[in-house]
């Protein structure tokens, strides 16, 4: 075989293992019985999806921020910068130090009594309980200590096994990306 017919073989290839993934993905929120307005897709490594149900009754502005982040892409191609194991792996700092966020406002806080529990994902902030802006965590165990404390804006609804698999470390020595991250409406169409 000559070498530029391997290579469109090769592409041809991949392109067909992309559009194979994307399939076995396609439609998954509903899938879930989930509203695909308020499910957010991360994509990590190894063709892993981990599916948040967002929660806009209990944090609407959180909700809106992460959406209309995810719909800007964000936070493609950001690491977990601290994955603490048996506690939580965070995300959301574009500078990767956890100092950083997005360009628009810190948030106000949006505390409830929703439960801290494992897979849930709750807004990373600073001493200031109003300092919410990009950050987030998922939580790998309870962590009840944190209710009432930290705004809670979803749930892992599927892909917890994922989340288990993310390399730990403050910082990890070779961190996990989120490849990609989309409002599932805007995807399955």
């Amino acid at each position: 075989m000559k070498p530029m017919t391997m290579m469109k073989g090769l592409a041809i290839a991949g392109l067909l293992a992309a559009a194979a993934t994307a399939s076995a993905f396609a439609g998954e929120a509903k899938k879930l019985g989930l509203d695909p307005q308020n499910t957010l897709y991360i994509d990590l490594k190894n063709n892993c999806r981990v599916v948040i149900k967002l929660l806009p009754d209990i944090a609407p502005k959180h909700v809106a921020r992460v959406k209309k982040l995810a719909r800007e892409h964000f936070y493609d191609g950001i690491i977990f910068h601290r994955v603490i194991p048996g506690f939580m792996a965070q995300t959301g700092d574009p500078t990767g130090t956890g100092m950083g966020g997005s360009k628009y406002p810190n948030l106000p806080a949006e505390f409830s009594s929703f439960p801290f529990k494992r897979g849930v994902v709750g807004a990373a902030r600073a001493q200031d309980p109003n300092s919410a802006n990009s950050q987030f965590f998922i939580m790998f165990k309870d962590g009840r200590f944190l209710d009432g404390k930290y705004t809670v804006w979803g749930v892992v609804a599927k892909g917890m096994d994922c989340v288990d698999k993310i390399t730990p470390g403050e910082p990890p020595a070779h961190p996990d990306k989120m490849l990609k991250v989309r409002v599932a409406a805007d995807v399955d169409k």
